[in-house]
């Protein structure tokens, strides 16, 4: 019997496999298999080899032509691997396939990071979104080639008819499952969008955090927030969206938010299921976009992050919300910090920071608080003792820049924003 991926006596042995898809998109092959083995290895997996396979025509059985099927087999026995990752899409005939003739358990891409986030989600909503993709993913792996798959008799003796298949069976149990967990998420988003309502009576803006796994977010997000949020150089190593408060350099309160980190080729189901969670950025006042300017694919990976905005909606007024932030600068070779910082200061929608140093993380927050403010105007205000709600709400938004007590009440000073105003002036309507 072969283990299973949370074989708890021992790390399962994996080998990692990259197929060089003929006119497939030209991303750098030597990233992409580095990129695997680190998804490979942040499920605790042992990797024990990592290769690039080249696929010149992909066969609809088993993708690879049966000398390189012979051949990677003859290596899977060789490191006694028990799990096989293949960095790319398989249909359900091929994964079938190649489990019989490696004699291992097969992921593909999309498996794989299903798995991961399996591993990592902790709230309820959290595990309930990456249930409900695993369940689709799961129906379409089930392919009448299964042997399980027999028909089943209906009725009773020889009288019955020939009842439903094994395979329809479990496909109606996964719809059934499917149903119960939409039904569960409903009310998660109901409550998601009471949460969201109660932010919005509060009148603070909202920061999101959105960029590729492993770009810095979290890093960032606990630097600014005086959090714990865990942050480790590893792909998704935090699942679950996180809020907190941060104060502006301009005396405002905003709330950031951390989401889910990106990824190429992210798995349909995933974008799917976290959808409402993902839209939180749709929400937001204002966009950061984290990338990790080090990294060698740092614009495909922006690519993929901004293919995945797309996917969810983001308008062109939205995209306009969004600032570049360019991590990492610290782990830049000595000679491409400065032609980076060049580059960067001729986009007015770019900042350069080391979220790990604390440097340019300051300029960063000014940024933020001009964004947030647009232009600002004084004015005095004459409120009655009568008025305590106005007052303390100015207070509250730290508006306030003096004030003096008078006969008939106060009389404040405030700085505000055209959006203020406004607010303000709808108060006596809520």
């Amino acid at each position: 019997m072969r283990p299973t991926i949370t074989d708890p006596v021992a790390r399962m042995r994996a080998l990692v496999l990259h197929p060089l898809r003929h006119g497939a998109a030209a991303r750098d092959p030597a990233g992409a298999l580095a990129e695997a083995v680190a998804l490979t290895e942040a499920l605790d997996l042992e990797v024990v080899g990592a290769e690039l396979v080249p696929l010149p025509k992909a066969r609809a059985g088993t993708l690879v032509g049966s000398g390189k099927l012979e051949e990677i087999g003859a290596t899977v026995a060789e490191r006694e691997a028990g799990l096989v990752i293949v960095d790319g899409p398989l249909t359900p005939v091929q994964q079938r396939n190649l489990e019989k003739a490696w004699n291992a358990k097969v992921l593909d891409r999309t498996g794989l990071i299903l798995e991961i986030f399996g591993d990592r989600a902790r709230t309820r909503e959290g595990v309930l979104q990456v249930e409900l993709a695993h369940l689709s993913y799961q129906k379409s792996r089930l392919v009448r080639s299964w042997t399980h798959l027999e028909r089943q008799r209906g009725g009773h003796g020889f009288l019955g008819g020939p009842g439903e298949t094994q395979i329809e069976a479990d496909r109606r149990a996964i719809d059934e499952r499917i149903t119960r967990i939409k039904a569960q998420l409903a009310k998660v988003v109901r409550t998601r969008g009471q949460h969201r309502a109660a932010r919005r009576r509060l009148d603070y803006p909202v920061v999101a955090l959105v960029g590729y796994t492993n770009a810095g977010k979290s890093t960032l997000f606990n630097r600014l927030t005086g959090s714990a949020v865990l942050a480790k150089d590893m792909l998704f190593a935090t699942l679950d969206p996180t809020m907190r408060a941060i104060d502006l350099p301009d005396g405002r309160r905003a709330i950031l938010s951390d989401t889910v980190g990106f990824i190429s080729d992210l798995p349909h189901q995933l974008v799917a299921a976290f959808r409402a969670t993902l839209e939180e950025v749709l929400d937001a006042d204002l966009i950061l976009h984290i990338r990790d300017i080090s990294h060698e694919e740092s614009e495909a990976q922006a690519a993929s992050v901004r293919t995945t905005l797309d996917e969810l909606g983001l308008s062109e007024a939205e995209r306009e919300r969004m600032i570049e932030v360019w991590n990492k600068v610290d782990a830049l070779p000595e000679g491409r910090v400065e032609p980076t910082r060049q580059i960067a200061a001729r986009n007015p929608r770019v900042r350069v920071i080391s979220a790990l140093t604390g440097e340019g993380v300051p300029d960063l927050l000014e940024v933020v608080a001009e964004e947030l403010a647009g232009p600002t105007s004084e004015a005095v205000l004459r409120l009655g003792f009568d008025q305590g709600r106005r007052r303390a709400w100015l207070f509250d938004h730290r508006l306030v820049r003096a004030e003096r007590r008078t006969e008939e009440g106060y009389e404040v000073e405030v700085r505000w924003t055209e959006r203020d105003r406004d607010r303000y002036a709808a108060l006596d309507t809520e």
